[in-house]
């Protein structure tokens, strides 16, 4: 097998580090150290940190399976309830140590860092999109039959997940994506 370039192996060790750490806990050190390579090869690759950061946002945001949501050959509420099972899944069996990306970024640089808050703002209203299709077609086919407008609940969902994974962060037991699924399943998307 080929051996992967430096720069997806940095790539690869900032995921896992700003994933597991966090942004500003995960430096170059640590990320260079992670990878095996040496801290002044980060820069033959990357202007910054920050600059990484996005491409990690990029790798993120393809690792959730957003193109799922709009697979046609599953009813359009099996597809939104499958997509949060799978993300519960990732955090559970990180043993509810590693949040999302975007959300850990968002609380602490997007206020900060315009290109972080940038990409994160990004990442949330294409994953509030994809939501917000499945959502609609939901209602076009009668099996969510709330008229509230489906932008609007697609956002929500993005917001209430991000609140249930800070929850199950603290708890570790399950109760704040149980209370989500029961809210969002058997209540909202009716």
């Amino acid at each position: 097998m080929p051996r992967a370039s430096t720069r997806d192996q940095i790539v690869d060790a900032a995921y896992e580090q700003f994933h597991r750490h966090g942004y500003n806990a995960a430096g170059v050190k640590l990320i260079t150290d992670s990878a095996g390579v040496p801290k002044g090869s980060f820069y033959n690759h990357f202007e910054s940190k920050e600059a990484l950061a996005l491409v990690v946002m990029d790798r993120y945001g393809e690792s959730r399976h957003l193109e799922t949501l709009a697979d046609e050959q599953v009813p359009p509420l099996t597809r939104l309830r499958v997509h949060f099972e799978f993300l519960a899944k990732d955090i559970v069996e990180f043993g509810y140590e590693r949040g999302c990306v975007y959300g850990n970024f968002s609380v602490e640089a997007a206020d900060h860092i315009p290109a972080i808050r940038e990409g994160v703002k990004t990442g949330f209203d294409y994953w509030a999109a994809a939501i917000t299709a499945a959502i609609r077609e939901a209602q076009e086919d009668g099996s969510i039959t709330s008229t509230q407008d489906a932008e609007t609940l697609g956002r929500f969902l993005v917001n209430a997940w991000e609140g249930a994974i800070v929850g199950e962060r603290a708890a570790k037991d399950g109760s704040s994506f149980a209370a989500f699924f029961t809210i969002a399943f058997d209540a909202l998307l009716r």
